[in-house]
């Protein structure tokens, strides 16, 4: 039975995975290897082990088979993930989850939860794939939907700017990344409207400062929305600003300044009258995606990360302008990450809190993210 041969596959790679590297490229780099496996073994190996992993720290007093077993009739009558292939299955599947599962135990930190946060929710989101959503770009709002359209590609309109499409879907075929489209969860491209700034006199432009760039996505998004600026971006990987050029080039933005950063340490004698500050942080807003990062996790790394985003927060205050604003933002649930690290920015500094946001993704298929901005 092709099931039975894939739950065999599914097992051996599951006990030798330790969660030292990203699931998908530990499945990549297996696959390379063991070229046997056609497309539709790839798929199905593949997502029973992301079903293993989903159910997080549930039933871990199951043996892996045992675990997995009960993982895929999760992910299946919860997630939706439904094919031919679970005709294959039989009596290998049990009709009934164990008596022991209880759906709270995926993410047992409901206590340590940011507000507002359903955790019951929040746990059944992590047995379904998020979906890859997409935002568009000014100027190519009709050309995109046209094209999807042309191509049968289904797609589900959230925002004028912002479509939604299975997570499988080879939108970089079909469309111009980051000129046309750009790939980005929706509530990452929410956290636009928070981003202002002053009208200034005289020819100066604003100066805005991505602190912690990543591939600039954010950078993109402010450059989309905002009027002119003067933009500086800057990370601690110089690989990723190698990236980031390329990325900017692609989408038609040539006039910056970049520098690789420690933000643990002082930084340029330069002051901003925007900074935007999406900090390092667990990631546990983004689990959904991968969800290894759910069941490797250890509470106690929240120390590492909070300590870190405090160290990061005190070298950027003193480059804010007056009147200038900070936005802090996480792709974290957890409270110390998140309002723990507003009430230090209110104690510590002069800053005036303007807002502050959980974006849920829980209930839409997308990341949860949190949000703050404040004024000097």
């Amino acid at each position: 039975m092709r099931f039975q041969s894939y739950i065999k596959v599914s097992v051996s790679l599951i006990q030798n995975y330790e969660g030292k590297e990203p699931l998908a490229l530990y499945l990549k780099s297996y696959f390379s290897k063991h070229k046997k496996h056609g497309s539709k073994d790839r798929k199905w190996i593949s997502h029973f082990c992301y079903c293993y992993f989903r159910i997080g720290h549930a039933l871990k007093n199951l043996s892996v088979e045992e675990r997995l077993s009960a993982a895929i009739l999760l992910c299946t009558k919860i997630g939706q993930e439904v094919d031919d292939i679970l005709e294959d299955a039989g009596v290998a599947l049990a009709e009934n989850l164990p008596s022991s599962f209880e759906i709270e135990n995926i993410f047992p930190w409901s206590a340590d939860l940011s507000d507002g946060i359903d955790h019951v929710s929040f746990c059944r989101s992590f047995l379904c794939q998020p979906d890859l959503f997409i935002r568009l770009r000014p100027g190519y709002e009709a050309t995109t939907k046209q094209k999807l359209s042309a191509a049968s590609i289904p797609f589900r309109e959230i925002s004028s700017h912002c479509l939604a499409l299975n997570n499988a879907t080879k939108v970089d075929t079909l469309l111009k990344l980051n000129k046309e489209v750009v790939i980005q969860d929706y509530n990452s491209q929410r956290v636009g409207g928070f981003f202002r700034v002053q009208k200034l006199s005289g020819d100066r432009l604003p100066r805005i400062w991505d602190c912690c760039c990543a591939s600039g996505g954010k950078s993109i998004l402010a450059y989309d929305i905002l009027p002119d600026f003067d933009l500086t971006v800057s990370d601690i990987r110089k690989s990723i600003l190698h990236n980031l050029k390329k990325r900017f080039n692609e989408a038609g933005i040539r006039n910056y300044t970049s520098f690789t950063a420690d933000l643990r340490l002082p930084q340029i004698q330069r002051s901003f009258d925007l900074i935007i500050a999406d900090l390092p942080c667990s990631g546990s807003g983004t689990w959904s995606r991968t969800p290894e990062g759910l069941y490797f996790f250890d509470i106690d790394q929240i120390g590492h990360y909070a300590a870190l985003q405090k160290s990061i927060i005190s070298n950027l205050v003193p480059h804010l302008k007056k009147g200038g604003r900070l936005v802090y933002m996480t792709c974290s649930v957890f409270k110390k990450e998140n309002e723990d690290i507003v009430r230090f920015i209110e104690e510590e500094f002069n800053l005036k809190k303007e807002r502050e946001e959980i974006l849920g993704g829980w209930d839409i298929r997308a990341d949860t993210m949190f949000i703050a901005a404040f004024q000097l």
